[in-house]
Order: C-alpha cells, then structure tokens, then sequence
C-alpha cells in the first residue's frame, strides 16, 4: 500500500515524495482514512511508529480542500513538552511546503509578544503545550470560534506531568462541534475517562502490543554505582561513530556526565529542564545534524526527540516505571532501523528489572564486561532500612527511651544534667554548699538577702549590654557607656 491510494492534495503528495516516505506505517494506515470521514480517533501505539503523519496529512488535506469559515485557527495540536511540541511544527511546515497554509507553535520559555503577534495575524494550525496556550486564552489572545479539529498527542505523558487541569480549561473554550483525536502509548484510567468526556463515537486503532519496537536489541548490565562512567566510555567507544541519547533520573548528573563525557573526548550535549529554551534548541539541533555525537538528557527528552538515525539509547539510571522505560527506548529503532537498548542495573535496581520484564512480558539479556563486574553480593543485598521519620532521630521502637510528652525530662534550661526528681531529693542545693533548709538567693525575700546582694533576677542580663551598630544615636558601647552622637551632616545650601 503506498501513499497514493489514500487520494490527498496533490501538494501534500509531493511533499510525501520529497521528504522520501515511501509507504505508510501500520498506524498511518489505519488511521488516516477514518480521519479523513471526520470521525473522532483513539489511537494506541508505541512511539517510533509514525504517529504525528497519521493526524498531520488528513488534516492538512482538509484545510487545502476546503475553505476557511472564519480568522480563527481551524486546528488545535497540544503536546506535553515543547519539544514535542517544536518537532510537530517542524512536520507540519514540511508537509505544508508550497501551499499557503500558516502554522505557530506556543510553548513556555520564550517571549509571549512574538507568540501573540502570530496568532493575531491568523494561522490555520496552533501546535502548544497547555501552560502557555492557557496564558493566551486568559489574556484574549487567541479565540477557538471556528476549530475544527483538536489533537491531543502523547495524552497519558500529559497526564503524567499534571496537564488534566489545564486540559479541561482548554476544552471549555473551545466548541463543541469538532473532530477529536487523541493518541497515547499507554491508557491509564484517567485517560480513558477523558476519552469518554472528549471523544464523540470514536474508532479505536491499536497497533501492536505497548513493547518497545521489534528492530531494537535490549541488554541488562549488572554493575556497581563507581563503574556507571567506566562502563559507560566503554560502551561508547563500541558504538562508534553512531549517535547515541544517555538517560540520567536527575537534572545535575545530566549536566555533571555530559561535562565528563567532553573531558574525555567525545561530543556531547545535555538536555533538561534548567535550560533555557534557547539552549535546548541548540542541544536538540545539534544533536540532529550531528554536531553532537552524544545526547545526555532527563525523561524530558524521552518524548519528542526524532531522530531517526540513533543507534543506541543507554540507561545510566534505570527509569522510574516500565512504562518510561518503553518511551526511552523508543528512540532509538525508528523508521524500522536498527537499535541497541543499554541499561545500567545494580543492586536496588532489581526490583524495577521485574517491573519492566513483567511489562514487555519477556526477560531481558543480561550481559557482564570484563572489568566491570559488580562487586561481589551487589545483587543478593536486602532492600535498604527505611528512613527515620521526620520528626527527630528517636528510635520508635525502644520503649525504654521517654517519649516528647514525658515530663520528667530536665527542661532545656536546666544546665546541670540533672533529672528533676534527683534535685528535690537533695534539697535543690545550688552550687555552693548552702545550710540544710536555706533558700537559694533568687527566692530568699530581700530582708533575708545580706546587704549589697541583688537577687539573680536583678542582674544584668546579656541584651542589656548588647552594642548596636548604625544607629543615628551611636546606641551602647560594649562596656554599656553610651556613644556620643554624631552631628548632622547632611546637604547644605550653597
């Protein structure tokens, strides 16, 4: 089956040829010609499968077919990240080539004005992340009137990242008659009840099971946390001239091993959420004109990142569920190339290699490099000691120790260590050595007091010979004379 038999717009077949697809995927060809009745679509299929043609070309065939009832934008695309939401508006400006079809992509990390600038001059496809799209929406900026069709791409990974809220702000604004289609890799409860909210009698498309691609060759590499970085170069060096994306769980190793890996030789650039967007685009353009051999990122780039010549996808730290690791993995192996999937496991790692196998319902390869085995016992240790609750270091389970409520305890201000009831047996001496029966100083009455002698509440305490500094007065010197005053020495008229 080619491109041909779905009857597009003699443009958008043109374009086809250009960019050199040459026959569609499984998911293109299911989806595009339910698409192209208007009816509205769920699409389930992993990433790497060709996703963002399924929607794009029967949408682009529908606004070159028929005419614009009105200024507003025709098509809404949102993404949950703005790389995502860049590497759509970058497919749809290569299929739209020639034709005079108008497109903006809006996401956060860049100025509003240019954004608003776009969308008051009229486009047909608005490509956004809902933060920003909603920032638009409550200043006026943008109106929905006459949509036509809304796309919601990657709709579980939106989910994940706390965009349901501002997913149904959105779709309160816009109208109720529209074509809607919503592609997931994965369908967690939550997405389908927002199915069933948004969708209208939709065709459900599912391609494959939710394994990552059958092109890529896993691998599980037993190692200990110091041989991470060795491992890593090792791995590297095999790879060749091959672009390669290393996944880290935290934003400052990605920076730290990307500065490591250039220390050592190889290009390489980083990719997380403390760039400004200005640098993400670096990285990301870098990384697909080959500028850059290496790719370090955080689960940001785990999603919208198209490159279809990445041969390997390396797992320093093991993602947080089997369902990341899906979208990791994914890509590398697209456009039905080969890929090779890495993944670093030690000891506490063993627990998340289950979770995963159990998820792709099959056991991954495991494989040891001379040099690099883990140390000895790493993987037969007991799951580490919970930690001590917050509320101080007291041993919960030692019942000998009092508890905060017990009263007997010496209070803070009691200096001598002594416990309470010990003092009032030997008759609350002071420290020196008063008769059987007498008072300390500070309850005697001042007719019991010797002469001269001032109760210890008298005294002076330390704020009483405090020094202050800066003071128009000059405040108490330390040894509690006062500073003279300084004379006035402000402007005066010539």
């Amino acid at each position: 089956m080619s491109f041909d038999s779905f009857c597009l717009h003699s443009a958008l077949v043109a374009n086809i040829k250009r960019i050199g697809y040459e026959n569609p995927t499984p998911i293109q060809t299911e989806s595009i010609p339910h698409i192209l009745e208007g009816r509205d679509l769920m699409g389930l299929a992993q990433t790497g499968t060709g996703k963002t043609a399924a929607f794009l070309l029967p949408i682009l065939h529908r606004l070159l077919t028929t005419p614009a009832k009105s200024r507003s934008p025709r098509t809404l695309i949102l993404a949950p990240t703005r790389e995502l939401a860049e590497q759509i508006f970058r497919s749809a400006l290569d299929f739209m080539r020639g034709t005079k079809l108008r497109a903006a992509v809006i996401y956060g990390g860049m100025g509003m004005f240019p954004q608003t600038r776009a969308l008051r001059q009229g486009v047909d496809i608005v490509v956004a992340c809902p933060g920003r799209l909603l920032d638009h929406l409550n200043q006026g900026n943008v109106r929905f009137d006459g949509l036509e069709t809304l796309v919601l791409d990657e709709a579980d990974h939106m989910f994940d990242m706390g965009f349901l809220p501002d997913i149904k702000r959105i779709l309160a604004a816009l109208p109720t008659k529209r074509q809607t289609l919503l592609f997931s890799a994965t369908m967690p409860p939550a997405i389908s009840g927002l199915a069933g909210e948004t969708l209208s009698d939709p065709v459900a498309v599912r391609i494959g099971n939710m394994a990552p691609l059958a092109t890529v060759e896993h691998a599980i590499y037993p190692v200990s946390h110091n041989q991470k970085a060795p491992l890593l170069l090792h791995l590297l060096g095999e790879a060749g001239k091959s672009s390669v994306i290393v996944f880290t769980r935290t934003k400052h190793r990605a920076k730290n091993l990307a500065l490591q890996l250039c220390r050592s030789g190889h290009k390489a650039t980083c990719l997380q959420g403390n760039l400004s967007q200005r640098q993400r685009q670096i990285a990301m353009e870098g990384f697909r004109r080959g500028a850059f051999q290496v790719l370090v990122a955080t689960d940001i780039a785990a999603r919208g990142i198209d490159v279809s010549q990445v041969g390997h996808v390396i797992n320093f730290d093991i993602p947080d569920t089997a369902e990341a690791y899906t979208h990791r993995i994914g890509r590398t192996g697209r456009a039905e190339h080969d890929g090779q999937a890495h993944t670093f496991v030690t000891g506490e790692d063993v627990g998340m290699v289950r979770a995963i196998e159990s998820h792709m319902k099959k056991a991954l390869p495991r494989r040891e490099l001379a040099g690099f085995e883990p140390e000895p016992g790493e993987f037969r240790r007991s799951a580490p000691a919970p930690r001590y609750p917050a509320r101080g270091r007291q041993n919960y389970g030692d019942r000998s120790r009092p508890s905060y409520g017990d009263r007997s305890r010496p209070s803070y201000g009691d200096r001598s260590g002594r416990p309470a009831q010990a003092e009032s047996a030997q008759g609350d001496r002071s420290r020196n050595d008063r008769p059987a029966g007498e008072r300390p100083a500070a309850d005697r009455p001042r007719s019991d007091r010797p002469a001269g002698e001032r109760p210890r509440t008298d005294r002076p305490r330390n704020d009483d010979r405090r020094t202050t500094f800066g003071l128009a007065d000059g405040g108490n010197q330390r040894d509690g004379s006062q500073r003279p005053r300084r004379p006035y020495q402000g402007a005066t008229a010539a």
